[in-house]
């Protein structure tokens, strides 16, 4: 989670593109992820599978 807000937060920030997202999830390299965010008040509260 803390990889995934990371790479989220990139994107926001314009250092990445969205479209990056599944190319870095089927790599499984975690060099091509953003930074991990800091676990302080970071928590999964839910998952949503459609």
């Amino acid at each position: 989670v803390r990889i995934l807000v990371g790479t989220i937060i990139e994107i926001g920030e314009g250092k990445r593109l969205p479209e990056s997202i599944p190319e870095i999830l089927v790599s499984k390299d975690r060099a091509m992820a953003g930074e991990t965010s800091p676990a302080q008040g970071l928590f999964l509260a839910d998952v949503y599978y459609d």
